[in-house]
């Protein structure tokens, strides 16, 4: 659905969903912060949030949102957003959208539960690079016939 107002440059409606949030910023395939925060604001194309520290822009980036539903009535989830950061100002930031998943949560609700140390964020950034490469060797392919 495309927004009326043309100084948006959203293209996605947003919906203001406050939830706290984790995330995992990656640089040249290595996390170089990890953090909290709450989000603003989110739709199918990007997440608007809020974080205690100033996010470099053009870095992927990994938020892990506490989702308000609960699976079943009982079992906690959270949704993974996969992106890159594009806005940023002190505690603001803003991401888009380009993989997500629901991942059920411990049953047992702690204040803050400690983040993964998987390879799935690095593992998506290399899946990324390959398609770019993929799509740039066959646009060259294209350009030489």
């Amino acid at each position: 659905m495309k927004l009326k107002n043309a100084s948006d440059r959203r293209t996605k409606l947003r919906f203001a969903i406050n939830c706290e949030l984790r995330y995992k910023l990656l640089e040249n395939e290595k996390i170089i912060a990890k953090g909290q925060g709450e989000t603003i604001d989110m739709s199918s194309g990007g997440v608007a949030f809020r974080t205690d520290v100033a996010l470099s822009a053009g870095n992927y980036i990994e938020l892990s949102i506490s989702w308000p539903a609960l699976l079943d009535d009982s079992c906690p989830m959270r949704l993974v957003v996969y992106g890159k950061v594009v806005r940023r100002s002190d505690e603001l930031a803003a991401c888009t959208v380009e993989k997500w998943e629901f991942r059920t949560g411990s049953r047992q609700t702690t204040p803050v539960i400690p983040m993964h140390t998987d390879n799935r964020l690095i593992r998506w950034v290399e899946y990324r690079k390959e398609v770019m490469m993929k799509s740039a060797v066959t646009a060259a392919a294209s350009a030489l016939a």
